[in-house]
């Protein structure tokens, strides 16, 4: 039976809770988008300090105190939104980021600017193990690899928009505006969050879905016992003692550190390779007079920015799709979650070509940059699900946490790593080599992350003892 089939026959109301979902993520990259957006608006007002080369560190350590903040978030988001509920759980948490994202405004040094950052890390941590929560509350397995994609494409359409209008508001308004205004979005999504959103049973009784898609939603017989034990806690020494805790550690720990390096170093990247163009233009042709736009190889930044993250949305829809495609064909959920993410971990390879294609043409670089960060979300949607795949429901927000903990703390390492390593090579007017190593480890911390999850979960078996 088709997709189109099984919503006609059964009711599509859970798809409704997947784009509440998915509006409530776009939001969280409308506000966490902002800062690396600004990063080149808020150097030139001395924000980051005068100094070029320290500007990299000062912004580094902005960008350091997000992620320790939404690592010790992480630690606490999960279990609060197993222990609260997913309603008021995913609310509080959007309402506290909003306000932290509207902060921003009234920062203007680094140390301050650090300060609103950890704020909006520390109440963003909530968004993913509630957004996972809730599809593995609302989808059987089979559904929860799509659904995942197509909620998580939310981040790339935050980081579509957010290049679009932010640095015109920021230059025509001033960069404060653009911290408030993109803040105050978040605040419409909880009307719509309280009217619409209850549990599957909260609206079997109130007759909103129909019986056949409360069953559909439950239909995975290793789940039947999840409904009766929803509201038991689990803790975190009990989860860790789990491999498959640690498959879904390692990963997030290796990968989430490349979208973070992404999501704050490519508007600067992108801009850096404008400058050093024109620069080696300059030099070349002393006379020139005209507009540097019409320099060769000179590009929109914002629209690159764009592009990159319009990209990105079909692997996040296809993440979910391919997997789907494989259990339809008979394949187990194991096999073709695995088979799927070594396929998506073999792509970003090629982003190792990304400073040497930039050299000739800075659209190649934007290109491979683009698949990869596609690539990226075609695993994310997958590694997400794999938690739903080997947990109860009542785990799945706690374990999330735990991921999100690793992905942040790799993040922080990758984030200082970055900050020495463009302060060194900037000293040099050697930029460029600084983030060419950056992409070495970009390209292959899927390939690891992969080995390691094989190696600790072969048949990512489902815990039965919680």
């Amino acid at each position: 039976m088709s997709f189109n089939e099984i919503n006609e026959r059964i009711g599509r109301y859970r798809w409704t809770i997947c784009a509440l979902v998915f509006f409530a993520t776009t939001v969280n990259y409308f506000d966490r988008n902002v800062l690396g957006l600004l990063k080149p608006i808020l150097s030139d007002n001395g924000i980051f300090g005068a100094d070029k080369a320290n500007q990299e560190l000062y912004y580094s350590w902005v960008v350091m105190s997000f992620q320790i903040a939404y690592a010790v978030g992480m630690t606490i988001a999960g279990r609060f939104i197993d222990w609260i509920g997913t309603k008021k759980g995913y609310a509080y948490a959007l309402l506290g980021w909003s306000f932290a994202a509207i902060g921003h405004a009234l920062a203007h040094n680094a140390f301050t600017f650090g300060i609103w950052r950890a704020a909006l890390g520390f109440t963003e941590a909530g968004n993913f193990p509630a957004a996972n929560k809730t599809i593995a509350e609302w989808f059987p397995k089979k559904e929860r690899a799509f659904a995942t994609g197509i909620y998580n494409s939310g981040t790339n359409i935050g980081a579509i928009i957010t290049p679009l209008f932010v640095p015109w508001i920021a230059i025509n308004w001033g960069w404060e505006w653009a911290f408030i205004l993109v803040g105050a979005i978040g605040l419409l999504w909880l009307f719509f969050w309280f009217r619409i959103y209850a549990s599957p049973e909260q609206k079997l009784k109130a007759g909103i879905i129909k019986q056949a898609e409360y069953d559909y939603i439950h239909s995975d017989l290793d789940e039947k016992n999840d409904i009766k034990r929803a509201h038991e806690k689990v803790p975190w020494t009990k989860l860790l003692t789990y491999r498959q805790t640690w498959a879904f550690f390692l990963g997030k720990f290796l990968t989430d550190p490349v979208w973070w390096f992404y999501l704050f170093w490519l508007p600067a990247f992108l801009s850096g390779e404008n400058t050093r163009k024109i620069h080696d233009f300059v030099i070349m042709n002393p006379g020139y007079t005209g507009i540097e736009a019409d320099i060769p190889g000179v590009i929109s930044w914002t629209m690159a920015v764009a592009l990159v993250y319009t990209i990105s949305t079909v692997g996040s829809v296809f993440g979910g799709w391919l997997p789907k495609k494989f259990m339809n064909a008979g394949m187990a959920t194991y096999k073709a979650r695995k088979s799927a993410m070594f396929i998506y971990a073999l792509v970003p390879l090629s982003v190792l070509l990304a400073s040497w294609l930039g050299q000739f043409n800075t659209w190649y670089a934007v290109l491979v940059i683009g698949l990869a960060c596609a690539a990226h979300q075609a695993w994310s949607a997958n590694i997400f699900t794999t938690v739903s795949d080997m947990f109860p429901k009542k785990a799945v927000a706690s374990v999330t946490g735990i991921g999100g903990m690793a992905g942040a703390l790799g993040g922080i390492l990758v984030a200082q790593a970055a900050g020495l390593l463009l302060k060194h090579y900037t000293a040099l007017d050697k930029i460029e080599i600084g983030y060419a190593m950056l992409f070495i480890f970009c390209g292959i911390a899927y390939v690891l992350a992969w080995i390691v999850m094989h190696l600790l979960v072969p048949q990512m078996k489902r815990v039965e003892d919680l």
